[in-house]
């Protein structure tokens, strides 16, 4: 099977938002281990996020997301506020944002949908369910439905 991402030959570009290193380390080798190629790009805070998003400094040039990945019990800015930030730019609202966090509290889940996320999951602690849930992730967004950036001619 051809890893490229669908449609325009390309590795898949994901965005990371993660300042606990055990959990970017683990989906970092999920990630290689996956059926599409893809390039992830680990931000540990919500201000470093935004500034690869808005292609700041260091990160002009670069390739925008095809898909971010958002924990939100990050320092300073919490995940929630990076997500309204994302959702709320014309420039990044089309990327689909999974959010990926320890906590299943309800209000979190609410917020994160109400903010428009694309998807709630609870990190799982197993490393092997850690993987399947990357795995899971990489099949849906990659292999079935279509991202943004594969229809920007539409």
């Amino acid at each position: 099977m051809d890893k490229k991402l669908i449609g325009e030959g390309r590795p898949a570009e994901i965005l990371l938002v993660d300042d606990n290193r055990g959990d970017a380390l683990l989906a970092a080798h999920a990630f290689r281990e996956s059926r599409v190629e893809s390039n992830l790009t680990v931000a540990s805070t919500g201000e470093m996020a935004l500034a690869m998003l808005a292609q700041e400094g260091d990160y002009r040039g670069k390739r925008m997301p095809d898909l971010i990945m958002l924990d939100l019990g990050l320092p300073k800015m919490s995940g929630v506020e990076v997500l309204s930030r994302i959702k709320s730019d014309p420039r990044f609202k089309h990327i689909p944002v999974i959010v990926m966090s320890n906590s299943g509290a309800g209000s979190n889940i609410l917020k994160s949908y109400q903010l428009y996320a694309n998807a709630y999951v609870i990190k799982p602690v197993d490393l092997a369910k850690f993987r399947e849930a990357i795995s899971l992730i990489e099949q849906f967004f990659f292999l079935l439905a279509c991202v943004p950036s594969q229809n920007i001619d539409a």
